[in-house]
């Protein structure tokens, strides 16, 4: 593998880092995340406990049967992070709405044109403002 250039660096790092768009802290998110996680397995096992106990006492096939049923009919609850927002994109959202604040800035302008060039996006003309936002 060859050696990459300090500019494909900057180029993969803004494409493959990524960066919380929620607006929540990275900190607490490494207890809530699991919690989310452990809450919904905890879920489906008191629903399949609920379920199982609807054919407790004497073996009867029905019930049995019955029980399984109610179990694989309902959907298993699950809970998945949603994926974070790329820092290019992170990025560029900072230098648009930092541009936008200020419309005399030039240095602000080229940043963003720099980025786009970098992340080999098509210049946006001020018209194109009112698409919204991918994310």
């Amino acid at each position: 593998m060859s050696r990459r250039t300090p500019q494909e660096k900057k180029r993969l790092s803004y494409a493959k880092d990524r960066r919380g768009s929620s607006g929540y802290s990275f900190k607490p998110a490494r207890r809530w995340v699991p919690a989310r996680k452990r809450r919904a397995n905890r879920v489906n096992r008191r629903r399949a406990r609920r379920d199982l106990l609807a054919a407790k006492g004497r073996p009867d096939a029905d019930a049995a049967y019955a029980a399984e049923e109610r179990l694989l009919a309902r959907r298993p609850e699950y809970w998945q992070k949603p994926p974070e927002m790329p820092l290019g994109v992170w990025v560029e959202r900072i230098l648009e709405r930092r541009a936008g604040r200020d419309e005399r800035d030039v240095a602000d302008r080229e940043r963003l044109d720099r980025l786009r060039r970098r992340l080999r996006r098509p210049r946006r003309s001020p018209t194109d403002a009112a698409r919204p936002f991918p994310y």
